[in-house]
Order: C-alpha cells, then sequence, then structure tokens
C-alpha cells in the first residue's frame, strides 16, 4: 500500500506518518506541503522519496494507491473530490468539510467512484470509546447521558502543536463534530432534537470562542456538550458516559470509571493509538474492498446534525 500524505508536516500528518510506520506493508511514497523548499527538507528527514506543494502532482503518481488528507478545514472537500476523481483512496481528517452540501457532494463522489473514502473520526476508534462501544452492542451498557467539555486556550491562530496557523479552526465544524457523531455511533440513532449557543466571535479570528450544544435522540439519551477555546487549565475532550450500569469517563485512549478508577483496555485493540487504529481501518478497508467503519456516509448524518445546530444557532 503506498500512500501520500497532504500536510505531512502538520500536527496531524506528523502523528499519521508515525501511525503508518507500525503498519506493515505501507509505505508513504509522497508528501504534501505548503512550501517546496519546506517539504522537501522534511522528506529527506523523513526518508520520503517525493515531495511536492502541488497534490496534483501526487495525484498524478504511480506510486500513490491512495491520500490522507491533514490539510485545512476549508481543503478538505475539494481535495477529497480531487483524489477521488484521480482514482485514489482518501481518508480525510476530520471535518470531511464545513458545511453540508460539500459533505453530501464528497458522499456522491465516492458511490460514484466505488473507492474507499473515509473521515477522520477518531473517536470511533480510540479505544476508550471502542470499550465503550462493545459493552453496549453486548447489551452491557446503554447510554443515558453523555456529558462532554472540548477546552483549548487558543486566543491566537496556532495548531495543536503551538505553531501558527494558516487557517482558521471551528468549534462547531472541527470540535464538536467529533461528539456530535461519537453520540450519534455509540447510541445508534440520529439526534431528534437539538440546540446551539454561541458566545460573541472573536474579534480578529472570526469566530465563537465559546459554544453550548445540547442534543437527544428518540430513545430519550441526552448529550451535553461545552467548547471553548478560552479556557486556561488541562486541554482537550473529557468524555463522561453516565449508562445504566455505571459511569465511565474517557479521556482520549485512557478510560475510568465514575471514581477514577482505570479500566484495563488492553485487550480493546492491537495498539492504544487511535490514530494508528483509523489508518489502520483505512488500509484494510482498502485491501479487502469494503467499506471501512467512518466511511464518508457513515459519517454523512453527524454533518446533517452540525447543520441543523447551526441553523438553530442563536
Amino acid at each position: 500500500m503506498r500512500i501520500c500524505v497532504a500536510g505531512a508536516a502538520g500536527a496531524f500528518g506528523m502523528k499519521h506518518l508515525d501511525a503508518l510506520n507500525n503498519i506493515e506493508g505501507v509505505e508513504v511514497t509522497s508528501v504534501v506541503g505548503r512550501t517546496p523548499g519546506t517539504i522537501r527538507d522534511f522528506a529527506k528527514k523523513r526518508g520520503i522519496g517525493h515531495a511536492t506543494a502541488s497534490l496534483e502532482e501526487s495525484l498524478a503518481r504511480d506510486d500513490v494507491d491512495a491520500v490522507i488528507l491533514s490539510t485545512p478545514t476549508q481543503m478538505h472537500a475539494e481535495q477529497a473530490i480531487a483524489c477521488m476523481q484521480a482514482g485514489k483512496h482518501v481518508l480525510v481528517e476530520i471535518p470531511m468539510a464545513d458545511n453540508l452540501a460539500d459533505s453530501e457532494e464528497i458522499v456522491r463522489v465516492q458511490k460514484e467512484t466505488g473507492l474507499v473514502a473515509m473521515a477522520g473520526h477518531v473517536r470511533r476508534f480510540n479505544p476508550s470509546h471502542q470499550w465503550v462501544h462493545n459493552k453496549i452492542r453486548a447489551g452491557e451498557l446503554k447510554i443515558q447521558q453523555m456529558d462532554v467539555q472540548t477546552y483549548f486556550f487558543r486566543r491566537k491562530n496556532i495548531n495543536a502543536a503551538g505553531k501558527a496557523r494558516s487557517w482558521t479552526d471551528h468549534l462547531l465544524w472541527h470540535h464538536a463534530c467529533h461528539t456530535v457523531d461519537l453520540f450519534q455511533y455509540q447510541t445508534g440513532e440520529t439526534a431528534s432534537e437539538v440546540f446551539g449557543m454561541q458566545g460573541p466571535a472573536h474579534p480578529e479570528l472570526g469566530i465563537a470562542m465559546d459554544m453550548s450544544i445540547g442534543m437527544k435522540v428518540p430513545s430519550g439519551a441526552l448529550c451535553t456538550l461545552s467548547l471553548s477555546f478560552n479556557n486556561e487549565g488541562p486541554l482537550g475532550t473529557f468524555f463522561r458516559y453516565i449508562c445504566d450500569n455505571g459511569t465511565y469517563i474517557a479521556r482520549y485512549d485512557d478510560l475510568v470509571d465514575g471514581y477514577e478508577k482505570p479500566i484495563d483496555l488492553s485487550g480493546v485493540a492491537v495498539s492504544n493509538n487511535g490514530i494508528e487504529l483509523i489508518d489502520r481501518e483505512f488500509v484494510s478497508a482498502i485491501r479487502e474492498g469494503r467499506e471501512p467503519n467512518a466511511s464518508v456516509a457513515q459519517c454523512l448524518p453527524a454533518m446533517q446534525t452540525l447543520d441543523r445546530i447551526e441553523q438553530g444557532m442563536s
């Protein structure tokens, strides 16, 4: 499997490169970056044979079977469609687009081409959330409420590595997307009731820095999501699953019960790294000619729910 990583030198591009190194039979043959000189130097240090500032150049290569897009959100839809139209399978980082119309077009092109197209909804793959999902499927747990906090201190336009961004992030279409999809995935239902409220926009970035979202599925389970770029304190996303048979708190790849007692996740997956697990699913789906978990079609209901939240946002 020969893969191109676009946005390879960014925070998540490097996480994908590290993850792909752990997957047998996978070779990164091309990387794409913003500036030719910088990405060539990066590729040389990583031992990658081809580097370019042009995604189109990589898509034209015979030694590229699939592409992972770790590029700015605003480029995701156009680039994902370009990959499929060039005959390449594609994993596009979350979110697949920053609006519903573009998301629907990605799904349409995937159906038209028959290629594997996957969205980077990594929460489906984190061992912590997989453990909960397995318990739900086995009938041992039922979610009554998910209480989720997504907190960052990001009053300047920087990425997860603390470096300046060339684009603007978004609490709703990026960070809320994780939880909206996970809530619907874990309950197996699409939200029937939603609401959203947002705080003042940042004077320079032009985006809301605080947000509150509520969802309810037909079975009655609730999700309360608080998001902020103004939080000074522990950063990241923290998920509290309040269930009929216990309470569980997920922090990325770790899980504890309501009393902070660690849950053993050693047998859940072949890795405790969610990025590696999502990349493994992408590669396996291509090899096996099947629809992956977190295919763009499976993730479209999350985009539809985000659109409903945005339409009603006050």
